[in-house]
């Protein structure tokens, strides 16, 4: 699961978890949504001292104006992961991530989950983030990663 494309550090990096093994993916990408976590995202911005981005918030695209945006980010992300060699096929998912993320699993049969984001400190701190979340719903191990900019 991601929130935004890889970076080729963060392609680099999943890309090299398992060894030489191969590996394929399946990415499911969220958009950002119309939902309170404007208000969440602001909170973090502002934690980690960019209140320059907390300020422009509202002016990002949400839910169906970032639709777009996010199957442009998927297709990159896919073309790198191929690039690489991988396997790689994925989907936007505007609504309900986690019982999208528990059917691919159960019928993949994956043998564990990456959530790669931004840090989102408020969520983590309630366990309320991605990750924290699939733990209790995927029946896999979910590994936390945290995404680079170029």
């Amino acid at each position: 699961m991601i929130e935004k494309p890889l970076s080729s550090v963060d392609v680099e990096f999943v890309s090299t978890l398992h060894g030489d093994e191969g590996v394929s993916f399946v990415v499911l990408m969220q958009p950002r949504g119309d939902q309170a976590d404007v208000l969440l995202r602001a909170i973090d911005d502002v934690a980690l001292g960019r209140v320059d981005e907390a300020v422009r918030e509202p002016d990002k695209p949400r839910g169906e104006e970032a639709k777009p945006l996010a199957e442009r980010g998927l297709e990159k992300t896919l073309e790198t992961l191929r690039a690489r060699g991988h396997e790689a096929v994925g989907q936007v998912v505007a609504e309900h991530p986690l019982d999208l993320l528990k059917s691919v699993v159960a019928e993949t049969g994956a043998d564990e989950v990456i959530v790669l984001t931004a840090p989102h400190y408020v969520e983590e701190f309630f366990h309320r983030d991605w990750a924290s979340r699939a733990r209790h719903k995927v029946g896999v191990p979910v590994l936390k990663l945290f995404s680079h900019n170029e």
